[in-house]
């Protein structure tokens, strides 16, 4: 019996039975090492993405040169605030080069209005945003460095806020003769809009970019406004599982 084993042993349709096995074991090994990363993603980053809040509101741009009490440009504006935090348990030292969002990508547009993507406004101190064509842009990006500003888009090398909006433009226009005083949160309303106009989705590239060359990509999807804009106003919601956001080494 020994021998008949030991003769098999030396075969060469042993030999390369053997690196055959050798070979798809490693292969499957790859195969769910990969698996797992591309689901789970990075799993140990220095900075990560910790919280998204976002606040849809409503508001009334006055048009100029008008013989009407009230004439009102509505919009309907979507704040978003991405939270970048450090990782306490990051054991090596590293800096935000800078947070690049970029590939925005409208998957479903609102049937009413004009969707545009706005940075902070740094022309104004007493508001962050205004939906001007000078604001629009394609790509959000905030420099590392040692203060935060959101209105100079500089976030703190070790870590802090990037905010930008997305709102929906010319949503139409309220135009009153009679009414002593508007209510912003109204407008939508007054102008018989509902919630369904005014849905859409928007995905995006969160890319962490260190000064150590390394750089942290994860994809973002949004579905705004939040809530029931349209009859209650001003609406705010808070995202901490954000399982679904993976980021992974570029």
């Amino acid at each position: 019996m020994k021998e008949k084993i030991k003769k098999i042993i030396n075969t060469t349709q042993f030999h390369i039975c053997m690196v055959a096995f050798i070979v798809i074991t490693i292969l499957l090994v790859v195969s769910v090492i990969s698996l797992k990363y591309s689901v789970e993603g990075e799993a140990n980053l220095p900075f990560y993405l910790s919280k998204i809040s976002i606040i849809s509101s409503v508001e009334g741009i006055d048009n100029q040169n008008t013989e009407n009490m009230w004439d009102l440009n509505v919009n309907q504006n979507n704040d978003i605030y991405l939270y970048i935090k450090k990782n306490d348990d990051y054991n090596e030292t590293e800096v935000i080069k800078d947070i690049t969002l970029e590939n925005f990508n409208i998957i479903q547009n609102p049937q009413k209005g004009e969707v545009k993507l706005l940075k902070p406004d740094n022309n104004i101190e007493s508001v962050i945003f205004k939906n001007t064509i000078e604001n629009q842009v394609d790509k959000i990006q905030y420099i590392g460095s040692i203060d935060s500003s959101i209105k100079d888009l500089k976030i703190s090398n070790q870590g802090g806020l990037v905010v930008f909006r997305y709102a929906i433009n010319n949503i139409g226009n309220y135009i009153s003769n009679e009414d002593e005083q508007i209510n912003h949160s109204e407008l939508l309303k007054r102008l018989s809009i509902n919630n369904d106009d005014l849905k859409f989705s928007v995905s995006f590239d969160i890319y962490i970019n260190l000064n150590s060359q390394k750089t942290y990509k994860a994809n973002a999807y949004l579905d705004l406004p939040v809530n029931d804009v349209v009859n209650d106003g001003t609406q705010s919601i808070e995202y901490t599982d954000l399982e679904n956001i993976v980021f992974k080494r570029e």
